[in-house]
């Protein structure tokens, strides 16, 4: 990492930027750093992964359509070895389906060729926030066999951890701080998300879709039909 870098990420942490196009990847460099984020780049998916595990980002932007490994299943690896390091897919492909897969992979987050660099800089500065977490001393929040612990942001189903992205996680607690309100998708974009994701509503389908299985039986997630959804124990 070049000494420019280094200095950069003690303030506001490294951002690892895997983008195969060159002109792409040198502007959203240039936005992350302007903002104060150390960058490292890389172009192809073998590369990114290794720079995963040897720099150990605060974030990672990730091209959907990479040589050698493609974005999803870099993103795949990394959720399966237990790495839950927010990730915002980026693609030219502007597909549901190549968006709703993202997401069940472990994406965090997900915007399309072409984008604006200021927008995809706010996105990443929205994970970071979230991923920081609440004000110290935030108490535990639990509705029936479903546990969060907000400080360490940690969740726990009948006392047995359960590994969330930063969204789930986020998503889940903001269920949990007011059980039994439903709240409606459009509302859940705004609070959870802070803006209007371009996934739109479906984004928040898949999301308490993962949610569901990863907690099971334990889950607390309700569906509201025609409304939206709320966290009751049952």
């Amino acid at each position: 990492m070049a000494a420019e870098e280094e200095r950069v990420a003690e303030s506001k942490g490294l951002v690892l930027v895997v983008e195969d196009e060159r002109a792409i990847a040198d502007l959203v460099r240039l936005y992350l750093a302007r903002d104060g984020y150390g960058v490292h780049v890389e172009s192809d998916g073998e590369a990114g992964l290794a720079a995963v595990r040897r720099l150990r980002p605060v974030a990672i932007v990730l091209d959907v359509g990479l040589p050698s490994l493609d974005g999803t299943e870099l993103c795949r690896r990394l959720r399966a070895d237990g790495d839950w390091t927010p990730v915002l897919f980026v693609t030219a492909r502007d597909d549901e389906v190549d968006r709703v897969l993202g997401l069940e992979l472990g994406a965090d987050d997900y915007v399309t060729k072409p984008f604006s660099p200021r927008e995809l800089v706010a996105r990443v500065k929205t994970v970071l926030r979230r991923t920081r977490g609440a004000s110290p001393g935030a108490p535990l929040l639990s509705v029936g066999r479903v546990t969060v612990d907000p400080d360490r942001r940690r969740a726990y189903a009948d006392d047995v951890e359960v590994p969330l992205t930063t969204t789930e996680f986020d998503l889940l607690a903001f269920l949990l701080r007011r059980p039994g309100r439903v709240y409606e998708r459009e509302q859940l974009l705004s609070e959870v998300w802070g803006y209007a994701a371009a996934a739109g509503t479906r984004t928040v389908d898949v999301h308490v879709a993962q949610l569901r299985a990863k907690l099971g039986d334990a889950s607390p997630i309700r569906t509201v039909r025609g409304v939206g959804y709320s966290a009751d124990a049952r």
